[in-house]
């Protein structure tokens, strides 16, 4: 359901949320402003006056579904709220430069960051880091050059729901496609990323 005029979907505590993050940003040092951030998400996920919508609870069948719950034309950030259906997840990609702070509001997300070893324009070298598991009201952030990650909901049979604060509206990114006979060899795809409406 899209009720505002910019349409982007309303819910209870929208309003407090904005705020809190609004005043997390208000600071230029970015490692600040992201922990910031990344306590704003903690508080709200743990917060009962901050309901998401209810078409964030419903999984779409064939892709993890990204629907956009605000823009801040001040700052520039955008929150995206993300449900993972059993077994859905994300290939091996970056954040388009973006930083990014993402708390778990319901489920469990498996994380495995990655590490750049090599760039070779087209073709790069990256390196697996041990995975974690991300349980409700964990929280976690990237900020690039450290910005290479796989997230898949770690449930067979539960959904899982994550909110996402981007700088700003993440509207591409490059996905790393393996690439036989490099070892740990991936090949570069520009992706364009599509929000749901529904």
């Amino acid at each position: 359901m899209i009720s505002d005029a910019n349409g982007y979907f309303d819910f209870s505590g929208r309003e407090r949320l904005v705020a809190a993050i609004d005043a997390a940003l208000a600071t230029a040092d970015v490692a600040t402003a992201v922990a910031r951030v990344e306590q704003v998400l903690r508080q709200a996920i743990a917060d009962p006056a901050i309901v998401l919508p209810d078409c964030v609870h419903e999984p779409i069948s064939d892709h993890y579904a990204r629907r956009e719950l605000y823009r801040s034309a001040h700052h520039g950030y955008s929150i995206i709220a993300m449900t993972w259906g059993p077994g859905q997840g994300t290939p091996l990609h970056d954040h388009d430069g973006l930083w990014c702070v993402e708390g778990v509001w319901q489920g469990t997300l498996r994380i495995t960051p990655y590490r750049l070893c090599e760039d070779h324009g087209d073709i790069a070298r990256l390196q697996p880091l041990a995975a974690v598991d991300g349980a409700r009201g964990s929280a976690g952030n990237l900020i690039p050059p450290d910005e290479f990650h796989v997230l898949c909901n770690a449930s067979d049979d539960e959904i899982a729901i994550s909110v996402h604060v981007y700088q700003g509206p993440m509207e591409h990114c490059t996905v790393f496609v393996p690439e036989p006979g490099i070892t740990d060899g991936y090949r570069r795809e520009r992706r364009v990323l599509q929000t749901d409406t529904r």
